[in-house]
């Protein structure tokens, strides 16, 4: 059964310029955007999340340009848009209802940040049964500090992507997934 694919909070205060800026987002979105591709091209399900804060909230605040969804993965169409306040997809939307509509398909996600909105949604998906594909080329994570230790970007995307996979999910690749066809 072919996946529906969610893209998780493409949202421009990602990018360099923007408010709270990732490591390798472009990169990141360029994967998630061939991985959108193929899956229109497929004529399969896409649900768009996009993550809203309340003005003050810092970034991905509600009515600014940063808040927007990246123009490589904007929604067209028919496709769903899900608008949140918790990092976790599920909470306070209907996420859970749209994909239960589509049927019992496998996710496959893409988005940021790795390490908090994936990671939120892609953690509560297990626990409610579902079979969880995560592009981990398709994912970005920022820098993070804690107790004076710096730790690079790449470094916290590694290790909540390797987290994932020991709580259930399957890492795959954006060339995985469009050479599947």
């Amino acid at each position: 059964m072919n996946p529906v694919l969610v893209i998780i909070d493409i949202q421009r205060d990602y990018f360099p310029g923007g408010r709270h800026p990732l490591v390798g987002p472009d990169a990141a979105a360029d994967a998630a955007s061939a991985v959108l591709a193929h899956q229109r091209d497929q004529g399969e399900s896409v649900i768009h999340v996009r993550h809203e804060s309340p003005a003050g909230g810092g970034f991905l605040e509600v009515g600014t340009p940063g808040a927007e969804i990246d123009d490589r993965v904007a929604p067209t169409g028919d496709e769903v848009v899900i608008v949140k306040h918790a990092p976790n997809s599920f909470v306070g939307t209907d996420l859970h209802d749209q994909l239960r509509a589509l049927g019992e398909r496998p996710l496959l996600v893409v988005g940021m940040m790795t390490s908090m909105c994936v990671d939120a949604t892609v953690r509560a998906a297990i626990d409610l049964g579902y079979e969880v594909s995560v592009v981990a080329d398709a994912c970005a994570a920022p820098d993070l500090s804690y107790g004076g230790t710096d730790v690079d970007g790449a470094i916290v995307h590694a290790a909540f992507l390797a987290a994932l996979s020991g709580a259930g999910a399957t890492l795959v690749t954006s060339a995985e997934v469009v050479g599947a066809a």
